[in-house]
């Protein structure tokens, strides 16, 4: 026979808790990359050096007027609006029909995130038929469509400014 140990009955070690800590608050940049958008969009600035220029300034505004939009935008809707450049190439080739759809979906896009963000002004695609397309009749018209865009991109620029 062997002799066996008596087995000794499993002691638990008393549970010590620690006090507990609370780490300083570090607030992050938010977002990380965030880079100021331009707010200074302007039709009568636009309209008259677009004169001088003979249309160049219009199309150097309204490209960066677009890049505001992707920037702002593209994080939540993920969507990309097509540079107004190559909007006008495509417009060229579809016969003008392109620049309509553009414009449409600008309109609508610019819409949505001003709903999203809870901002209160009226955009969508029905402010480009109305006042860009039948208010051409009038001549005005696409002025006051072009003020609205721009005063809708410089709210929502501001505010993703001044938020993220």
């Amino acid at each position: 026979m062997s002799y066996q140990q008596p087995q000794q009955p499993y002691q638990q070690q008393p549970y010590q808790q620690q006090p507990y800590q609370q780490q300083p608050y570090q607030q992050q940049p938010y977002p990380p990359q965030m880079t100021k958008l331009r707010t200074d969009f302007s039709m009568g600035k636009t309209v008259l050096l677009s004169l001088i220029t003979f249309g160049i300034y219009g199309i150097v505004v309204w490209c960066r007027l677009v890049d505001n939009i992707n920037t702002l935008a593209t994080p939540y809707d993920r969507k990309n609006t097509m540079n107004y450049f190559l909007a006008i190439l495509l417009g060229i080739i579809t016969l003008g029909i392109y620049p309509i759809v553009w414009n449409h979906q600008l309109c609508d896009r610019i819409g949505d995130e001003l709903h999203r963000r809870r901002i209160n002004y009226e955009l969508s695609s029905s402010t480009y038929w109305l006042w860009g397309v039948l208010g051409s009749l009038i001549i005005v018209g696409p002025f006051i469509y072009m003020d609205k865009v721009f005063n809708a991109t410089n709210m929502l620029s501001q505010h993703y400014n001044q938020f993220g």
